[in-house]
């Protein structure tokens, strides 16, 4: 730290300007007078994607193979941090490998409606199980003397209007549900860098909010890291650094470098706030050189492929299976139906793109165990949602013929990605189709899913078996062949609810809002809290799975010491198969002076028993785990219940104690949230009671300014130019024969780009002045923006 005090001391205004902004799209600048190397940053979360190019910010340029492991969706459903810990090491090594300093991971946002079209990079819609998972995986990539960059904080949970949209949250929901997944993993695992998110949180934007980045970041959760943008997530570079942004991503080709020095000059910023800053930069680079002269060896992809195929198994979840017809018996006959099962979706679309070392279909994982006893047909179209009656029929004859049929469904790349959400939650119609045919003709059904986020299934009770594989990562033919076939025991389970229809959750209601503005009115009622609390079943609950054994949950027992509370209880495998149990540890004042869900996770664990083999777990927790928020953490005295469950739907045992506390909770006496019912829907009135303050007015789209977005201006002859001039540039990222997924990214990504961004992205093309000459002649002032546009 001394060496670092006197390399402060010693940097000129220019150096420090370069230091706290990216050298180029991937790397920080190099100090090399004093021995400090450029260092890189790459986008994770599921696997390594560094670029062989210099720029690209949609991320679907060339880059080098690494191993694509499951998706966040997919890796909370394992509930089990021993091996997310485990994937992490496997993913720091790979990026040790390539000379990665900081991998861009994990997200730890919570899943507010299913429609997100990035919720397959998320974990969950509870902040225990998010956070417990994502400090998992960091802890797991820092032991390989990697960094992770904590995304997307905070309130990042939808991706339309993403760049420009106002969070408007009251400080319970946001302090309980919200940031506790990010309270987790800075406080346990400490990641080397949290990432800053695009939109605003009650009227001012991430990149900028002191609250966010400072009061409670570094000061209330102490942490002592280095905080960055997302990429292009920089609005005013000055107030950032007061607020306490350290790094903006990528470079600004010094266009912030002189609104620095002119706030320096006229001390609306000090030399003490900008130094906070380089400091932060300064330890990340010494860090990371550190460490990476530490030489490792080349890792093994065949290793990593099969570690990719243990994970997957352990969080496939096994939805339903009527009358055991999983595993499949070794003499049966399989149909295998579905386009899926042999061009198999296994990740994300987005910056998370992974070039797979290798890839393993179900098909030919399958084919090689079954041999004659496997048919298939493809089922159904990839490129185009049209029922093809001739597929179809194919598919029925050898379905026919068959004593077990899978069907392998699920969502394409069009319906989920990074940059849109969801329209519906509907599989394609030619997938509906094909299984409505089948299943009204065959018995022994088996539908697997290849999604992202939760899906309806209006099919469901005429099928015998329901395998959610969601995106498994490269190895997943593999991972569901090991399941079907019983070689693995199924044993995870849902991180999210899985709703019966969009009008249940509470949600939809203010999703995704007005382009500028979503309010989250719905406060701490998402997901099974919802569910739980309106008394409504869903689809399928948060935290069922099924297992091809049994397990028995017995001898409950609850003591507190102090501020202390042991719960400890006995699991005893019934069946006579080896399997895993996820354990989940539930919480609930019934009798509350403040509005709560019915119970809340506040601890889970899995373990591995024999067949007949029992024993004792206990989970530790705080009273302060119990505690809610008012202008701080209080925990309300009272009777609580603790309940066990095999899932939030299935309890199996439950305990009372009473809870003593000297904490004053204040009742809040809204009605709205007391009282929730199907058409919960508070008005503006009762929401900003909870809220404490006017709901602020929405930024209308005239005059122009920095932050309207191209979409808002490409009517206009302006609009029309810089529309197609960044629509072609963004077409070339995505190579000669782009996919439909990628052409509605690409679309969405330019219609919600906010004009700052050009200037960013620009590569020092066009100034601010000139965006702003631009801007004032968008607004009818043509000899100032004429001005403008001849001096910048």
């Amino acid at each position: 730290m001394e060496d670092l005090k006197n390399i402060l001391k010693q940097l000129t205004l220019e150096e420090k300007l370069d230091l706290i902004s990216g050298k180029d799209f991937w790397h920080l600048h190099a100090l090399d007078q004093f021995g400090l190397k450029s260092i890189m940053v790459t986008d994770g979360p599921h696997g390594l994607r560094k670029q062989l190019v210099k720029g690209e910010h949609i991320g679907l340029s060339e880059s080098v193979e690494a191993t694509c492991y499951p998706t966040a969706s997919l890796l909370a459903s394992t509930w089990d941090v021993h091996l997310i810990e485990d994937l992490g090491k496997h993913l720091g090594l790979e990026c040790r490998s390539e000379e990665v300093s900081v991998l861009l991971g994990p997200g730890a946002n919570i899943k507010r409606n299913p429609l997100c079209g990035r919720n397959f990079e998320y974990f969950s819609e509870d902040p225990v199980l998010s956070g417990k998972i994502a400090a998992a995986w960091i802890k797991g990539v820092q032991s390989q003397g990697v960094g992770a960059s904590l995304k997307h904080y905070a309130m990042n949970n939808q991706e339309s209007h993403r760049m420009i949209v106002d969070a408007i949250v009251d400080e319970r929901t946001m302090s309980e549900l919200y940031l506790k997944s990010f309270e987790i993993a800075v406080k346990e695992a400490n990641p080397w860098t949290v990432m800053c998110s695009y939109n605003k949180v009650n009227g001012t934007y991430l990149s900028e909010n002191k609250v966010l980045l400072t009061d409670i970041l570094k000061k209330e959760w102490n942490y002592q890291g280095l905080t960055v943008t997302d990429w292009g997530a920089c609005n005013d570079r000055v107030l950032g650094i007061k607020a306490g942004l350290d790094l903006e991503m990528p470079g600004s080709h010094g266009v912030h470098h002189r609104e620095i020095k002119k706030a320096l000059k006229d001390q609306t910023l000090n030399h003490e706030e900008l130094d906070l800053a380089v400091m932060n930069v300064l330890k990340l680079i010494q860090k990371s050189n550190e460490n990476l002269k530490v030489q490792t060896s080349p890792y093994n992809q065949e290793l990593h492929h099969q570690f990719a195929r243990k994970v997957a198994g352990e969080g496939i979840v096994l939805l339903k299976n009527d009358d055991q017809l999983l595993p499949i018996k070794e003499h049966q006959k399989v149909a295998l139906i579905g386009a899926f099962a042999k061009q198999p979706r296994y990740q994300g679309n987005g910056s998370s793109l992974i070039k797979p070392t290798q890839i393993s279909s179900l098909y030919d994982a399958l084919y090689d165990r079954m041999n004659s006893n496997l048919t298939y047909a493809e089922g159904y179209d990839l490129m185009q949602d049209v029922i093809n009656q001739e597929f179809e029929q194919k598919a029925l004859e050898i379905s026919k013929e068959a004593d077990v049929v899978i069907i392998m469904a699920g969502l394409t790349e069009s319906y989920e990605s990074e940059g849109f959400d969801r329209k519906h939650l509907s599989i394609p119609k030619n997938q509906e189709s094909l299984i409505k045919a089948i299943s009204s003709e065959c018995k022994h059904v088996v539908v697997i899913l290849s999604n992202g986020a939760p899906v309806l299934m209006p099919w469901k009770d005429k099928v015998s078996s329901i395998v959610e594989g969601y995106l498994g990562g490269q190895a997943s033919g593999l991972a569901l062949s090991d399941i079907l076939l019983g070689d693995v025991n199924p044993s995870g389970k849902l991180a999210e609810t899985f709703p019966n229809n969009l009008e249940e959750v509470l949600s939809s209601k203010n999703f995704p809002g007005d382009h500028r503005q979503v309010l989250y009115k719905e406060g701490l009622y998402i997901g099974y809290r919802a569910y739980d609390s309106m008394d409504i079943k869903p689809l399928f609950p948060f935290g069922h799975g099924l297992s091809y054994t049994t397990f028995l949950y017995s001898n409950l027992v609850i003591k507190k010491e102090s501020n202390l509370i042991k719960i400890s209880l006995k699991i005893t495998n019934t069946g006579d198969r080896k399997g895993k149990e996820i354990i989940q540890l539930y919480v609930s004042l019934n009798q509350s002076k403040v509005y709560r869900p019915r119970k809340e996770l506040k601890a889970f664990k899995k373990i591995e028993l024999n067949p007949q083999e029992e024993k004792e777990i206990t989970f530790e927790i705080s009273t302060h785990d119990l505690a809610i928020y008012q202008k701080g953490f209080k925990v309300e005295s009272g009777t609580y219940d603790f309940y066990i469950g095999a899932s939030s739907s299935d309890i199996r045992l439950s305990e009372k104690m009473i809870i003593e506390s000297s904490d004053e909770v204040v009742a809040d006496n809204i009605l709205a949230y007391h009282d929730i019912n199907k058409s919960f829907n508070p008005s503006n009135s009762d929401y900003e009671k909870l809220l404490g303050y006017i709901i602020p007015s929405i930024q209308q789209v005239k005059p122009y300014h920095l932050n309207s977005t191209i979409g808002e201006i490409k009517h206009t002859t302006i609009g029309k130019m810089l529309y197609k001039m960044v629509k072609k540039e963004y077409a070339s990222v995505a190579g000669e024969h782009p996919t439909q997924a990628m052409i509605d990214m690409l679309e969405a990504s330019v219609n919600e780009m906010p004009l700052r961004s050009l200037v960013l992205f620009s590569d020092g093309k066009l100034s601010k002045d000139r965006a702003l000459g631009m801007i004032d002649l968008l607004n009818h002032h043509p000899i100032r923006g004429i001005w403008r546009l001849i001096k910048g």
